[in-house]
């Protein structure tokens, strides 16, 4: 059963008859029905009647109604209003633009604008590289989408996606100090994406591209990055790729294993997947299987889209065929990108001692991570929740301010290595061990030795 997370957190205002165990009751009515209690404020206070706000963590909309209905049946009890504190974070969207220059008097609007700017206007009609230098350009990166593969909720069009969206360029600013802008497209036709992505290009240092459904992915991004002279990151491919290889580092230093010894088993095939594999296999690793919702990937597969294909042409070298479960015996690390609830704690107890486990589908594993945790060494998870959350936010706000200060105009396999080096290296070595493998989303110091280590390489090239 999931336990209860702040992304269900609820408000519920309660009045409540004055007595002595009032609060008490509506502590035994949260705890009763399995919600975790944050905070217990008393709104408003009468000789005989309290209003009380009653926050709590809960599993999911229908718990919430659960421990509304528990408060409400406390004797003399009604409840005024039930917030969601999740929707309520979201009144009006999470970002904003803000000006960087003052703008108080015509000096100001003389300069900023009319007719200053037109000044600016031509030097960068003389000089376009001065773009950078003298506009938002310098900083400023565009996260597009078209809305076919958010998070775990599948096709649910633009619209949809703008909040995520959103949340991923507020993320861009806190961590990494770079404006982004959510750009979600009504159309999912590669063709009209890479057009649009060409001709918004001029505003932005970089491109994001975001939730985008597999192997329509592959070929967006391979034209854009032929076609503009910005860097194109795919982050659902090259961040999970770059975090779960930093991830691996301090995982095999836990179980006192090398990565070209080991034998792999990536569960999930699309965009994420083979970016993984791809960027194993660069450092070192011989043997790995990918399976998809059919089975082991190999070559005596017919009928194969190209990138399928080459997971078959570069993995599985020993023809293994069959179900996950079964090509999992004996595997050294699973890593999942797939679907969730695919593997049992007994699969777990199947693989390899001292095991590693990667279970990334959000927001449920692939495999209950505390089942997993009774049979493998290292067990780690796309959530909060959990130790050793593995998540793109240790990489995407380091990985571009590394890109826009060496202004570059492509990404190489020597940068994500480097990203994940320095994520991997955030944790120092006495600090490692099977619950701590990789640093927290808020270590302030990810997101510059990223940036660092990206501008390095960059600047090498």
């Amino acid at each position: 059963m999931a336990i209860p997370s702040p992304g269900y957190s609820i408000t519920v205002r309660v009045e409540v008859p004055a007595a002595a165990n009032a609060t008490a009751a509506l502590t035994t009515a949260v705890s009763s029905t399995g919600g975790a209690l944050t905070a217990l404020d008393v709104a408003e206070s009468r000789t005989d009647r309290l209003v009380v706000d009653v926050t709590c963590d809960t599993r999911d909309e229908a718990h919430g109604h659960l421990i509304t209905d528990a408060i409400a049946a406390i004797p003399g009890a009604v409840v005024r209003k039930v917030s969601d504190q999740t929707f309520l974070l979201h009144l009006g969207g999470k970002i904003e633009v803000n000006p960087k220059v003052p703008l108080k008097h015509r000096d100001d609007l003389s300069r900023a604008y009319t007719p200053g700017v037109a000044r600016i206007c031509q030097a960068i009609v003389e000089h376009p590289e001065d773009a950078r230098r003298l506009t938002i350009k310098r900083n400023t990166v565009a996260v597009v989408t078209d809305g076919s593969a958010v998070l775990g909720l599948g096709n649910i069009g633009p619209l949809a996606a703008l909040p995520v969206m959103e949340g991923k360029a507020a993320l861009f600013k806190q961590f990494g100090g770079v404006d982004a802008w959510p750009v979600c497209l009504d159309t999912q036709d590669p063709d009209a994406i890479v057009e649009i992505v060409r001709a918004i290009a001029p505003v932005y240092g970089g491109i994001n591209l975001e939730d985008i459904s597999a192997p329509r992915c592959f070929e967006i991004e391979s034209r854009l990055r032929e076609l503009l002279d910005i860097p194109v990151f795919h982050d659902d491919q090259h961040g999970t790729a770059i975090v779960v290889l930093a991830a691996l580092k301090n995982a095999l230093r836990v179980v006192n294993k090398s990565i070209d010894d080991v034998h792999i088993v990536v569960s999930g095939v699309g965009a994420a997947g083979h970016a993984i594999i791809r960027l194993l296999l660069t450092q070192g690793a011989r043997n790995i299987v990918a399976c998809g919702r059919t089975g082991a990937v190999h070559n005596g597969n017919e009928g194969m889209e190209p990138f399928r294909q080459w997971i078959a042409d570069h993995t599985n070298t020993g023809h293994q065929s069959g179900t996950l479960q079964e090509v999992l015996v004996g595997a050294d690390v699973f890593v999942g990108v797939s679907a969730p609830d695919l593997l049992t704690g007994d699969d777990i107890a199947t693989m390899a001692p001292d095991a590693i486990v990667f279970a990334l589908a959000n927001p449920v594993p692939e495999v209950d991570p505390i089942a997993a945790s009774q049979h493998a060494a290292v067990v780690a998870t796309g959530r909060s929740d959990h130790p050793n959350q593995i998540n793109n936010v240790l990489v995407f706000p380091g990985f571009f301010r590394g890109l826009l200060d060496a202004g570059v105009s492509h990404i190489t396999d020597d940068m994500m290595v480097a990203a994940a080096t320095a994520i991997a290296d955030s944790v120092e070595p006495g600090e490692i061990n099977p619950s701590f493998i990789i640093p927290s989303v808020f270590d302030p110091s990810v997101a510059p030795a990223v940036a660092a280590a990206v501008s390095r390489v960059a600047g090498t090239r």
